[in-house]
């Protein structure tokens, strides 16, 4: 598939100030002014997080009123039912929460909705078992901010609620004793990304203050933070950064016995890094709310002993393991629909639909096949009497929108820019795939249509050293405005010893002047032809660091390649 090149500029007075001040290697103060670090001491704050940096929890709108009702139920020996949503963020949120209250409070339990019976977010069912069984307060982690009905029906049953959501709330906001959450418009608390399990962080930090617990209390669950905040995919800026910087200490050092599970049965030897922690242990996590019940992932998250996690990790890998052949087969299954049905494949826009799809992997399989076929795509199955499904788009692409100007043809829908779930009549389906062509088709920009590559700086291979390296290394935990570095090098040449391997990925063996670097392209053998003319590329990578019988080189880990430009 042809991609873009974007190749990022910086500010040329910026990048030498801060280089004369860092005194290192003027491409990564380049890269630093790109993302908004542009002094000595901004620079010092980024690759020496504090958490004596951190906000107060006190500043967050609704915090004493939030921190003041919990004392209470302490004090009345109230019964406290914590309450979050079915994927990463939610069941971390859940897990710390209750065991930092569970040190305090004995009168507790936790409940995560069933995805398919209850569906995202609090629910009428969630709320009738706590009234069935005596709960008077409510802790709601990763939702409850769109739930204004349901909390009202709750607070006629007798049961308050203490909202801690991250998702932007709407006009109307739910009678909640309290809520938490820096995306409300009058609150003042300055980092506005944290993400569901952050802003139940903060409220145990408040409480912890406020009972003269130990100062760590809540620093005790950072491990299960920053693996929210890597699933998430929230900005890894901010107070984001310096949880998950210190969160991946604890995972290294003291993980949590479900981490430490799951990294045993991910196969992993070497220490966690925020990589791993997307993609598999994240995933395993998930995989339980996608293929069954969500509620176990909390239960290896609070158990007492590595025996105790280890038997519920096992569920998890086996859930993974089963959304992962479903995932593979449907996504070949509806690759081979959309070739079916020739007149689909130029189009600006992907619908497919097959009734026994599995409803948990949808939206992975959407993905998958934006990865083919570089569009908007949605991907239904039936659920009950109705179709459903999730939408996934191309950066740039309002998605939202889109299906908005559809919803003639659906029962209901809901997400955001990027993402979407939607509830249609099985005979609309035909008509809503129709419909939704016909609004992206005459709404994309032609260019949103080709994926595009955000390189931050050209370098030759003469830059490429050790020292280079480990100061890209500090600028770990990676993610959301804060990617892995990707650069390029142009002109450079097949020294001969490039090969296919595996028969579908690229060992690379390039040279550049006098400097040769070696490399992996997963994927790209269908590109090897380029190499064989021998003739000069421009390459987009990033760095590694490859580990071979006790010795340790870089490589580059090749993105894309291309005839050189001139």
């Amino acid at each position: 598939m042809q991609k873009r090149w974007n190749i990022l500029t910086a500010d040329k007075l910026k990048t030498d100030t801060l280089q004369q001040s860092l005194k290192i290697n003027a491409v990564i103060c380049k890269i630093l002014v790109q993302r908004g670090i542009e002094t000595f001491d901004k620079a010092k704050d980024f690759f020496r997080p504090s958490l004596t940096a951190l906000h107060s929890p006190w500043l967050m709108k609704d915090m004493d009123k939030a921190v003041q009702r919990i004392i209470t139920a302490f004090n009345n020996n109230e019964k406290i039912l914590v309450f979050g949503d079915y994927d990463v963020d939610g069941t971390t949120a859940v897990a710390s929460m209750y065991q930092f209250l569970k040190m305090i409070h004995s009168n507790l339990d936790f409940y995560i909705p069933h995805r398919y019976r209850e569906g995202y977010g609090v629910s009428k069912a969630g709320i009738d078992f706590a009234k069935e069984n005596g709960f008077t307060l409510i802790i709601s982690l990763d939702c409850g901010i769109k739930s204004a009905e349901l909390i009202s029906y709750a607070k006629e049953e007798g049961i308050e609620f203490i909202v801690c959501d991250h998702h932007l709330p709407d006009e109307i906001l739910p009678p909640a004793i309290a809520i938490l959450n820096p995306k409300q418009k009058d609150c003042s608390y300055p980092y506005k990304e944290l993400c569901g399990c952050g802003v139940g962080f903060k409220l145990m930090c408040a409480l912890a203050e406020q009972m003269n617990l130990p100062e760590n209390a809540a620093f005790e669950y950072l491990d299960l933070l920053t693996t929210a905040i890597a699933a998430d995919i929230v900005p890894m800026t901010g107070e984001n950064r310096i949880l998950a910087f210190h969160g991946l200490i604890k995972a290294n050092k003291n993980p949590n016995y479900g981490i430490s599970a799951l990294a045993k049965l991910s196969g992993l030897v070497k220490e966690l890094h925020i990589t791993n922690l997307v993609f598999m242990i994240a995933p395993r996590v998930n995989a339980a709310g996608r293929m069954d019940d969500a509620r176990k992932a909390v239960e290896m998250f609070v158990a007492k002993t590595e025996d105790e996690a280890l038997h519920y990790a096992e569920q998890l890998h086996s859930d993974n393991t089963d959304r992962k052949e479903a995932d593979k087969s449907i996504t070949e299954e509806a690759l081979s629909l959309i070739q079916e049905n020739k007149e689909w494949i130029d189009r600006k826009s992907t619908v497919v639909f097959q009734p026994h799809w599995h409803k948990g992997v949808v939206g992975i399989v959407a993905s998958r096949l934006i990865e083919h076929y570089y569009r908007p795509t949605i991907v239904l199955t039936q659920s009950g009497e109705y179709a459903a499904g999730s939408a996934r788009s191309v950066p740039g692409f309002n998605l939202y929108e889109a299906i908005h100007a559809c919803r003639e043809h659906l029962l209901g829908y809901g997400g955001h820019f990027a993402a979407a779930g939607m509830t249609l009549e099985l005979e609309q389906v035909d008509a809503f795939r129709e419909k939704f062509e016909e609004v992206v088709s005459s709404t994309i920009q032609p260019e949103l249509l080709v994926p595009e590559i955000i390189i931050d700086a050209e370098i030759s291979f003469k830059d490429i050293r050790q020292s280079f390296y480990d100061i890209i290394s500090q600028m770990e935990p990676y993610g959301p405005e804060n990617l892995r570095p990707v650069f390029m090098t142009r002109n450079v040449v097949n020294s001969g010893y490039s090969k296919i391997v595996k028969e579908e990925h690229i060992r690379f063996s390039l040279r550049e002047k006098n400097v040769t670097m070696t490399g992996i392209g997963f994927g790209m053998a269908g590109k090897f032809h380029l190499l064989e003319q021998q003739q000069p590329v421009d390459i987009v990578f990033t760095i590694d660091e490859n580990e071979w019988n006790d010795t340790k080189s870089l490589q580059l880990r090749v993105i894309d390649f291309r005839p050189a430009q001139p």
